[in-house]
């Protein structure tokens, strides 16, 4: 993946409901200082804090199956469908949680040289 490309999914990166503000603000502060000087000091900023925020398939299991998981998706029924949902990525060999910021992420710092570079 090309350091354009790697760009392009911070900006999908922005647009998901599910980004934390962290997050948001780290990806935001990279891609004004996307072409400048400070530009690979907010990129390595924007790897740590997705390092730290990327969520496993099993915690987002143990999360949807939770008392807490079922305040935060809205209810039972929705939390029981992402918890059967998330079973079902783990069974295919999913490691990461399903929800878009995750998998943004998980591209994002699988292309992590392209993105330093």
């Amino acid at each position: 993946m090309t350091k354009t490309e790697v760009k392009q999914e911070v900006e999908k990166l922005l647009k998901a409901n599910s980004l934390c503000p962290e997050g948001r603000e780290a990806a935001q502060a990279y891609l004004e200082a996307y072409g400048t000087a400070d530009e690979k000091g907010k990129a390595e900023a924007l790897l740590q804090e997705l390092e730290e925020d990327i969520t496993s398939i099993d915690d987002l299991i143990a999360f949807a199956g939770s008392e807490h998981g079922r305040q935060i998706f809205g209810g039972e029924e929705k939390a029981a469908a992402i918890l059967k949902a998330a079973k079902e990525a783990k069974e295919k060999g999913e490691e990461t949680c399903i929800c878009e910021a995750c998998q943004i992420a998980k591209v994002i710092l699988a292309n992590k040289t392209a993105l330093l570079s």
